[in-house]
């Protein structure tokens, strides 16, 4: 069975998802193509061979020969299209954030609900980033005993002219707190954000850095810096009773010149985490072959939304604020 795709929005991460399925990811065929770049559609269309390039994102959802949508459209929009595709029964990879607002994130989880099955998986992709699923399974096995502190670094070289300090939690750092809840195997219960005394000017991308509990008693503490100028760079290391576990990034030469030796930091994401974004879409299109969801659910992304809007409460307060327990429903259990 090949799955026909239709993607909606073809920027900058929707062009990339497009390449990726249609040159690497097997049981998959792209159908349609929405941009408000009608021109931009047309192109990205012809690259990967679509047939269709709608001229809306209902007419592509509802599309008979569409069988599931990758949603890759402004943020604000998510939540409207993503309510589509689970009214047209139809399986949805949509972009994080799932929807700006956690009260927006409970309507996609209450359609879900009323329909019984999940179509909804948002797309944290580090889930298959191959670090970090090296770093869970080295936890499960049980060496290193229980784990006490995860801490994480986020930085990239220079923050968009559209960035405001609050993107920092709602934007940079829910990929961290998603990640933390999966490996993890728990909730994070609150969070604390402190910002360094001697930031020179405000510049939105000035370094924060985040302490949060979670559920199972372990502390992961985030440094979210989006101007650090000299690349994008992402490390976790995770400290246990027994031993640590440190993320590796991909490493694909060593330079040695002029009395150097060193490796070249990516301009932005997308090489850093090109091998989890084709296994998230291996990932996906098998769990909608097999009717076996994978990756993360729309109660993730509820979940990290809610994290976020805690930490967006600290930013402003400077104070502790906690994140309430919320039950989970059977059907994400």
């Amino acid at each position: 069975m090949t799955v026909r795709l239709g993607i909606v929005g073809v920027g900058v991460m929707g062009a990339d998802h497009a390449r990726t399925i249609a040159s690497q990811v097997a049981g998959a065929a792209i159908h349609s193509i929405y941009d408000a770049n009608q021109e931009r559609a047309r192109q990205i269309a012809d690259e990967v061979g679509a047939a269709d390039v709608a001229g809306d994102p209902r007419r592509l959802i509802d599309d008979p020969q569409v069988d599931a949508v990758l949603i890759a459209s402004p943020d604000a929009t998510h939540k409207e299209l993503a309510l589509a595709c689970v009214a047209a029964r139809k399986p949805v990879l949509c972009e994080k954030p799932l929807a700006p607002t956690s009260p927006e994130c409970l309507e996609l989880i209450e359609a879900e609900l009323a329909a019984g099955r999940r179509f909804i998986q948002v797309g944290y992709m580090r889930r298959y980033d191959p670090s970090y699923v090296a770093m869970k399974n080295h936890l499960a096995a049980g060496q290193f005993g229980k784990p006490l502190m995860f801490h994480c670094v986020h930085r990239n070289v220079a923050a968009p002219p559209w960035f405001d300090g609050g993107m920092a939690i709602a934007n940079s750092a829910v990929h961290e707190f998603d990640i933390a809840r999966w490996l993890l195997a728990g909730e994070l219960t609150a969070i604390s954000i402190f910002r360094p005394a001697n930031i020179s000017g405000q510049s939105p991308g000035a370094p924060v850095f985040l302490v949060l509990d979670s559920a199972g008693g372990s502390l992961v503490t985030i440094e979210v810096f989006n101007d650090a100028a000299y690349g994008y760079d992402v490390r976790g290391e995770l400290v246990c009773e027994k031993g640590t576990v440190e993320l590796q990034r991909p490493v694909h030469g060593v330079v040695n010149h002029a009395l150097l030796q060193g490796t070249a930091y990516p301009l932005d994401w997308r090489p850093r985490f090109q091998d989890a974004y084709r296994l998230q879409a291996q990932g996906w299109i098998e769990g909608i072959r097999t009717g076996k969801p994978n990756g993360a659910s729309a109660w993730d992304g509820y979940a990290a939304t809610r994290v976020a809007e805690a930490g967006l409460r600290s930013l402003k307060s400077g104070l502790r604020e906690e994140i309430s327990a919320v039950p989970v429903p059977k059907l994400y259990g």
